[in-house]
């Protein structure tokens, strides 16, 4: 059976420069590179290059996929709306981790499955789905970080004496982008079931001038 890699990149942001995108050229002559995004996949071979190296320099966001069951995806955030320190609170397990650069905070999030190869259709349409759970996330809805702690929980990652983070409202009426997240983390329905019976209800409040004022100048 040949291996299969699937690469995916996106510039939410900033779009990409002409002299960033030919720095990308020069790594892959295949790849279909543009101003917001880079996608190659891989029979032989793999990337040349390092994804957590590009998150920092290029990208918003990330996906791969392997065919002997690793999915993998990475968010990166600007600081101003989202603390190293909230992230860390959630990403506390080998598959969740989180760090911080001068200006940003990048979840870096995998899951494996070891029993074979899977059927995903076309991958292109997995990050497409799940970017906008980027936006809710840096306009405060922590949902999206407290499904990456259940899935520490899920890899049996987080010790007993672990404190569980505040559960936030809404788990039982996930966006769209949240649950097309979960699904390619393999998230356990059953598990978040039982975590969504201790959330209260989501209650959407319009923001108030001086809060847009606030958010707009961060």
């Amino acid at each position: 059976m040949s291996e299969f890699q699937y690469y995916e990149f996106v510039a939410v942001d900033q779009p990409l420069t002409v002299k960033q995108q030919g720095e990308l050229r020069a790594l892959s002559t295949r790849a279909r590179i543009s101003s917001s995004s880079f996608v190659n996949d891989y029979q032989w071979g793999d990337l040349k290059g390092d994804p957590r190296v590009w998150m920092e320099k290029y990208f918003d966001a990330f996906l791969y996929l392997a065919n002997w069951g690793t999915h993998r995806i990475a968010l990166r955030v600007p600081r101003a709306v989202l603390a190293p320190e909230v992230a860390a609170r959630y990403c506390v397990g080998y598959s969740t981790s989180s760090y911080a650069t001068r200006t940003h905070v990048i979840l870096d999030l995998s899951t494996a499955d070891e029993d074979g190869v899977e059927d995903w259709g076309d991958p292109e349409g997995w990050l497409a789905a799940i970017v906008p759970a980027r936006a809710e996330l840096a306009a405060g809805d922590l949902r999206l970080l407290y499904l990456v702690w259940l899935l520490g929980v899920q890899e049996r990652e987080l010790g007993d004496d672990e404190p569980e983070p505040a559960v936030p409202a809404g788990l039982a009426e996930l966006s769209g982008p949240q649950q097309a997240f979960a699904e390619f983390l393999r998230l356990d329905h059953d598990l978040l079931t039982a975590a969504a019976e201790a959330s209260a209800p989501l209650v959407v409040k319009a923001p108030s001038d001086a809060a847009l004022k606030h958010w707009v100048k961060a």
